[in-house]
C-alpha cells in the first residue's frame, strides 16, 4: 500500500497534464507536515475562447501517510501560518508551474516555479517533494539546488547521510546503488539481480528502483513464476521470459500506458497500483475497481482507508470488552460441561439405592461391598460398594441423597449451559457487528447494547435522552441482478428492525448457520425471486456474518413470516423451525450497493 515510483510516475504525468502553465493562487499548510496549493489555469478553447479552472494540490509527507494528488476540497488552516508556508507565499506567490518531472523512478517529484523577485526580475526555483515513508519532505531549492527552506528540517545529529537545511545543496542519497529500470540490459537483470540468493519478488524490489513488493509480485505472476522460492530455481527460459515481461512493463511506463486499479476486499481497500494487478485475481474476495484518475483512486483510497482505520481505533474499547468478556463466557461454559458430564453417574447411585432397598434385609452389616441381581439390566449381577460403618438402609439412603443432589446439579447446569451458550452467540453476533460497522452511529448503537446488557458501564443522560439509543444509521442497500432490493442489517437492534418491522412476511430472509451474523431481508414485492437472487442474498448472508473468510458456507433462509422472537430475547435473537439451506461461496463482488 506504499507509493511507489510507477504510482509516482503516474501522478507525475497527471499534474505535468493537469497544472503545467498554471500559476500557485494561494498556498496553506493546513497541518504541520501538509500543504495545500491552490492553482489557477488559463486556456484556450476549442472554439479560441479562453477556458479558466483552478485545481487544488494536496501534499502530505506524513511518517505514516505520504500522498499527493488532487482535489477539489478545501481545508481549514491555523490562523497563523507556519514559517515554511510564509517563506512559499513570499517566493511562490502568482508563481508560474513550468513543468512538473520525476527524478528517475525515484518517489521524488520535482516542481520547475518561475516568478517574478521584489525587483521585477523573473527568478526561478524548485519545489522538491519526497514521498518515501518516515523520510518524506518537502524541500524548496533555488535554480541551482541550494536549499532556501524545508518543511522538516534535518541536521546532521539527525542523519549522517544528508543534511537538510537553508544554505545546503539538495541531492538524492544514493545508498542503496539500486539499477535504474529504463535503463538496465537483460545481462544486468540476470547477473545483478536473478543471482541473489533470495526469493525472486525479493530480489526484484531490492535491486530495482522504484519498483515495490506488490509490482515485484505482479511481474512474477506476470511471467507465470509467482511459485518460485529462490533465484537459484529458474531456469535460463524462466530467467529470459521474466525480462521479457520486465522489458514489456518498462515500455507501459514510457508511453505512459497507466491504469490506475484499486483492489478491494469487500468494501475495504487493500491495495493499489499504476497499473492492472493481475495477481490478485485467484484471490475470489477481491475484485478490481479501474479509475481514469491516480488523483481519484488515491483519494478514495485513503478516505476509505481512513475511515476503517479511525472505526476500527474507536471500536478498540467495544472490542477489548467483548473479547474479554467472550473468552469469560466460554471458559464458563467448557466448565458447565464438565461438570454436566460428572453428573451422568446420577442413574447409577439410584440403582445402588433401589437395589439395596430391595435386598438389603440380607446385609448382617460391616460389608465392604455387595453384590445382587440387577433387575435393570437383564438380572445381571452387579457389585455395590458399601459404607462399612452404616447399615442397608442407611447406605441406600447415602446413594438416592447422590442422585438427588446430581439430577439437580443436572437439572440446574442444563439450564445455565443453555442461558451461557445464548450470551455467545450474543457476544460473537456483537463481535461481528463490530467488524462491519462504518460509521461512528453504528459503534454508538454496539455500545448501547452492551451497556443494556450489563457488559459496559451505563453513562448518566439527560432526562430527554433517556432509552434506547434511535437508530440512525440505515441497513447496507444491494441491489440484485434481477432487480430485487436486498437489506444488511449492521448490528443488532437493526437486525430486529429489519426482521419484524421492515420486512413483510412474504419477504425472505437469510442468516448464516450455526454461526453470528447479520439479518439478510430481500423484498419479494409479492414476485417470486429467481433462483440467482436467493444465491445473491445468501452470499451477502455469508459475507457479513463469521463465516466470511470460509471457503464456503451454510445459509439458512426462509421466509419472514416464519420467524419469531421469543419474549426477552436479547437483540438480534430468532427461532424459526422449517427453514430451507444451501452452501455458497462468500463473495459480493459482482453485487452493486446502494448509497442511501
Amino acid at each position: 500500500m506504499a507509493l511507489d515510483g510507477m504510482v509516482i510516475a503516474d501522478i507525475v504525468y497527471e499534474l505535468e497534464r493537469d497544472l503545467a502553465g498554471g500559476r500557485i493562487a494561494k498556498i496553506a499548510q493546513p497541518e504541520k507536515d501538509e500543504l495545500l496549493l491552490t492553482i489557477k489555469q488559463s486556456r484556450t478553447g476549442e472554439d479560441g475562447k479562453t477556458v479558466r479552472s483552478q485545481k487544488r494540490l494536496v501534499v502530505s509527507v506524513n511518517p505514516s501517510l505520504p500522498l499527493i494528488y488532487e482535489t477539489e476540497e478545501t481545508k481549514n488552516s491555523p490562523m497563523t501560518a507556519p514559517t515554511f508556508c510564509m517563506v512559499l507565499r513570499k517566493h511562490l506567490s502568482n508563481s508560474r508551474i513550468l513543468s512538473v518531472r520525476q527524478i528517475g523512478l525515484e518517489r521524488v517529484l520535482c516542481f520547475e516555479l518561475e516568478h517574478l523577485n521584489e525587483m521585477g526580475d523573473l527568478c526561478h526555483k524548485k519545489l522538491y517533494i519526497e514521498l518515501m515513508g518516515k523520510h518524506s519532505n518537502i524541500i524548496f531549492c533555488q535554480e541551482d539546488d541550494v536549499i532556501i527552506d524545508s518543511i522538516k528540517r534535518v541536521s546532521a545529529l539527525v542523519s549522517s547521510v544528508r543534511e537538510v537545511l537553508p544554505g545546503r545543496t539538495y541531492f538524492i542519497p544514493n545508498t542503496q546503488e539500486k539499477l535504474d529500470p529504463f535503463t538496465v540490459s537483460c545481462e544486468e537483470f540476470t547477473e545483478k539481480i536473478l543471482t541473489k540468493p533470495m526469493p525472486p519478488a525479493k530480489a526484484l524490489y531490492t535491486s530495482l528502483t522504484g519498483f515495490s513488493p506488490v509490482m515485484a509480485n505482479e511481474l512474477l505472476y506476470r511471467a507465470s513464476l509467482q511459485d518460485a522460492a529462490s533465484t537459484s530455481e529458474l531456469s535460463d527460459m524462466e530467467r529470459l521470459h521474466l525480462y521479457r515481461n520486465f522489458e514489456r512493463l518498462r515500455e507501459e511506463l514510457l508511453s505512459h500506458s497507466f491504469a490506475p486499479t484499486l483492489v478491494k476486499r469487500g468494501q475495504e481497500p487493500v491495495e493499489f497500483a499504476a497499473f492492472p494487478l493481475t495477481s490478485y485475481e485467484r484471490d475470489e474476495t477481491c475484485q478490481s475497481i479501474s479509475y481514469d484518475s491516480i488523483s481519484r483512486l488515491l483519494y478514495d483510497f485513503y478516505a476509505q482507508k481512513e475511515l476503517y482505520s479511525r472505526i476500527h481505533q474507536k471500536s478498540f474499547e467495544l472490542r477489548r470488552v467483548t473479547n474479554t468478556a467472550l473468552e469469560r463466557c466460554r471458559k464458563k461454559y467448557d466448565l458447565q460441561e464438565k461438570q454436566l458430564r460428572d453428573t451422568k453417574k446420577r442413574d447409577k447411585y439410584k440403582v445402588y439405592g433401589d437395589l439395596l432397598t430391595t435386598y438389603g434385609y440380607s446385609l448382617t452389616g460391616g460389608e465392604k461391598s455387595f453384590t445382587c441381581e440387577n433387575y435393570y439390566d437383564e438380572g445381571k449381577e452387579i457389585t455395590i460398594p458399601l459404607d462399612q460403618t452404616k447399615s442397608a438402609m442407611e447406605n441406600a439412603k447415602r446413594y438416592f441423597d447422590k442422585y438427588a443432589k446430581l439430577k439437580r446439579t443436572f437439572e440446574a447446569l442444563t439450564v445455565q449451559l443453555e442461558e451461557t451458550r445464548q450470551e455467545i452467540e450474543h457476544l460473537e453476533s456483537v463481535s461481528n457487528a463490530l467488524d462491519i460497522a462504518r460509521q461512528e452511529e453504528d459503534l454508538t448503537l454496539i455500545r448501547q447494547e452492551l451497556s443494556e446488557c450489563g457488559y459496559v458501564k451505563k453513562h448518566a443522560q439527560p432526562r430527554s435522552n433517556r432509552g434506547r439509543v434511535k437508530i440512525k444509521s440505515k441497513p447496507f442497500h444491494y441491489i440484485s441482478s434481477g432487480g430485487f432490493h436486498m437489506y444488511v442489517g449492521r448490528n443488532n437492534y437493526q437486525n430486529d428492525e429489519l426482521t419484524f418491522h421492515f420486512a413483510n412476511g412474504g419477504d425472505w430472509w437469510f442468516h448464516a448457520k450455526g454461526t453470528a451474523g447479520s439479518h439478510v431481508i430481500v423484498k419479494t414485492e409479492g414476485k417470486e425471486l429467481p433462483d440467482r437472487t436467493f444465491e445473491e442474498a445468501a452470499a451477502l448472508a455469508g459475507w457479513y456474518s463469521k463465516a466470511k473468510d470460509q471457503a464456503k458456507a451454510e445459509i439458512d433462509y426462509i421466509q419472514r413470516k416464519h420467524i419469531k422472537k421469543p419474549n426477552g430475547s436479547k437483540p438480534g435473537f430468532v427461532v424459526y423451525y422449517t427453514n430451507y439451506s444451501m452452501t455458497i461461496v462468500p463473495d459480493i463482488s459482482g453485487l452493486k450497493e446502494i448509497e442511501d
